[in-house]
């Protein structure tokens, strides 16, 4: 056992008696009723973190999308299984959602989101949110502020800002914003100070307060050593390990788990020997037979269980011809894509180049397609060769695609689903954004070096290759683009970026490069603001599908983006409304969204953020970058947002030299994660 896992059992063990009480319930808020003042403010807050349309307050970081919840529990199944329904989360009982009500209404909170509450809080609910008011803070979109008004409400002078109570939530609530912003853990001092900053009189007392309730975990993680050392005698070797520096942090428990499974299951294939399906001979005579990088990859998937591959969109012919090889050798090989546009695109490419592309079918492929799923639906069984008697994927090699989407609780689980014996390989582009969740795995684990790296040489072409390359490396080049392949749209306004935007849509695109509307897609970097994805839609929806919005704002042939669970963006279409709900297509796959829950999960979707669009291409892309997006760009987001388009890519350019400068000297922001300390003792040879 490691120390680190030895540190997660003892912490444990001390809270058992509190999460033996805790209700791991969920259910969605209900339609909201007549509110106003600070009430209605408070439940517009909730629901625009909910639906995404506002982001949550972070603050370690620049505001990202919503929290990701934790992923199901992949289902058992021998065999592939059809696209079914998720089944909802289970309501808490009414009786106990009505005593939350009551709390509430006594607070001047809103009594609809007493559903969240009761199933947040569990058994009790009711006298655990009377006892601390705030426990509110559970809800995400509520702010500290917020909290602390109802806690006036419901305590009076018994209220301050040196209750211990309030101290303990702001520390889970700190942790869970620096969730949001991609951290696993916070140092100590950072979370010492942002407490501090909202008026927590002893902030050191509050941490340890939450940590002795369980609330949140402490790890001492040793620094490396700069520099080797002389040697020294055992004394003063002995004194050194003892005043040995250490990194102090703070993290909640769903992350320091996941991190610590991950690491596990990584090592788990670093230090086991593959199955051989297939000869020595078999494997190098196929390598023999490919050229340049795609013979490193197969060589270098031969041998070891845990292969990285880098590179951009051309490379992917690299992992397409490592499964069709793989897939030849008798192994049972799939690939992942992050979404349904991703693996739509893999499926097609891997028909084009694999050797029996014309032939039969194979039992294990999907029906009418290729060995090709998306995360989320291999996870939980909707897609993908299903699971063996062991409950382990029933497959030999996996690759995931776009791997520097993966948030630490989906590798997590990803490397627990593969059973002993088998191959991963993680293939993706590192200067595009990272993942939504918390974590950074791509990036810790090329840093970490634990494992074959394959950098593909294989350029994007053209003169979109060129321009997004010289992006990676932080230089903005000028291009030759005689195809009108890159145009650049100068605005002055708000007002001018909206406009220019909806005829480049519209009209410019579709006649002069030949790309309808429906294949040409807008990204801007927020929801917010005077050209964010609300106002674009609002005015492409005018021009494109207007309507009035009979079912919840939609209207059938609406261009919209779903969101089943915070974190993932399907985009797709409006196809009808009944008493089921909103129907959609989503990448050919027909959707039903209750009624109930259209307002938190669908949007409008002709204009996308660059974190909703990763993972996707377009025919055409039109990035816009008005001037109050200044301080929002950076060298990862132009990256992503320029390398969307195919064919063509328009920018509607507003921010004059802050764009440059971005790709020049603004990297990806740090993110603190445990992932390479944890990793370090578990690898032979390290």
């Amino acid at each position: 056992m490691s120390e680190a896992e030895a540190e997660l059992r003892a912490q444990q063990a001390e809270r058992e008696r509190i999460e033996q009480r805790k209700a791991e319930k969920k259910a969605p808020v209900e339609a909201g009723t007549k509110l106003s003042g600070k009430a209605a403010d408070l439940l517009a807050a909730v629901r625009a973190v909910e639906s995404g349309e506002k982001p949550v307050a972070t603050v370690f970081e620049e505001p990202r999308p919503a929290p990701r919840r934790s992923a199901p529990e992949p289902e058992r199944r021998p065999q592939p299984v059809a696209s079914e329904p998720v089944t909802a989360p289970v309501a808490p009982a009414p009786e106990a959602v009505l005593s939350v009500k009551r709390v509430l209404g006594e607070g001047g909170a809103p009594e609809v989101l007493a559903p969240q509450i009761a199933a947040a809080l569990g058994e009790g609910a009711d006298e655990r949110l009377r006892a601390d008011p705030w426990q509110l803070l559970r809800i995400p979109g509520v702010r500290p502020e917020q909290a602390d008004g109802f806690a006036r409400a419901l305590l009076g002078a018994e209220c301050g800002p040196d209750d211990e109570r309030r101290g303990r939530a702001l520390t889970g609530w700190l942790l869970e914003q620096a969730a949001l912003a991609g951290h696993t853990a916070l140092e100590m001092s950072a979370l010492l100070a942002a407490l501090a900053q909202r008026g927590v009189p002893e902030p050191d007392g509050a941490v340890q307060d939450a940590i002795a309730e369980g609330e949140a975990l402490v790890f001492q993680d040793a620094l490396e050593e700069k520099a080797a050392a002389p040697a020294r005698s055992d004394e003063e070797g002995a004194a050194e390990d003892e005043e040995r520096p250490v990194r102090v942090l703070v993290g909640l428990e769903r992350y320091a788990l996941a991190e610590e499974s991950l690491a596990d299951g990584l090592a788990r294939l670093v230090n086991s020997v593959p199955k051989q399906d297939g000869s020595a001979e078999d494997w190098e005579r196929a390598a023999a037979a490919a050229q340049g990088s795609t013979a490193e990859l197969i060589r270098a998937v031969a041998g070891q269980g845990l292969v990285l591959h880098t590179g951009g969109e051309a490379a992917l012919a690299e992992p397409a011809a490592l499964l069709n090889t793989a897939r030849s050798l008798g192994l049972r090989a799939w690939a992942a894509a992050h979404g349904p546009i991703g693996r739509n695109r893999f499926a097609a490419l891997l028909r084009r180049s694999g050797p029996a592309a014309d032939g039969p079918e194979r039992a294990d492929e999907t029906p009418g397609g290729a060995p090709v799923a998306t995360v989320a639906g291999l996870l939980s069984g909707l897609e993908g060769p299903g699971r063996d008697a062991d409950g382990a994927l029933d497959l030999d090699l996996l690759v995931v695609l776009d791997a520097p989407q993966l948030d630490v609780e989906a590798a997590a689980l990803l490397t627990e689903s593969l059973p002993d014996g088998a191959r991963l390989v993680l293939a993706g582009d590192p200067a595009v954004l990272w993942s939504v969740g918390p974590g950074r795995v791509f990036a810790d684990l090329l840093t970490a070096r634990i494992c074959p790296q394959v950098a593909s040489r294989r350029p994007d072409p053209g003169p979109l290759g060129e321009l997004v390359s010289g992006i990676g490396i932080g230089e903005l080049n000028q291009v030759e683009a005689p195809g009108k392949e890159v145009v650049i749209v100068p605005v002055r306004d708000a007002g001018e970026a909206v406009h220019r935007t909806v005829q480049l849509v519209v009209d410019s695109v579709p006649r002069a490069i030949g790309v309808p509307a429906d294949e040409t897609q807008v990204v801007t970097p927020g929801h917010g603001g005077a050209v964010g994805t609300r106002v674009l839609n609002a005015a492409l929806k005018e021009r494109l599908n207007p309507g009035p919005g009979r079912f919840g704002g939609f209207d059938p042939g609406d261009r919209i983006v779903y969101s089943p669970v915070p974190g993932r963006a399907l985009p797709g279409r409006v196809v009808k409304a009944d008493a089921e709900g909103l129907h959609l297509s989503c990448e050919g796959e027909a959707v039903v969204v209750p009624k109930e829950r259209v307002e938190q999960t669908v949007r409008h979707g002709w204009a996308l953020t660059a974190h909703q669009a990763v993972g996707s291409r377009w025919p055409a892309v039109v990035v816009v970058l008005p001037g109050d997006a200044a301080q929002a760009l950076s060298r990862p987001w132009v990256y992503t947002a320029f390398g969307r388009a195919d064919r063509h890519l328009s920018v509607v350019h507003g921010v004059e030299q802050a764009l440059p400068r971005a790709v020049a000297e603004v990297p990806a922001k740090p993110r603190t994660t445990r992932l390479p300390v944890l990793l370090a003792p578990q690898i032979s040879g390290t």
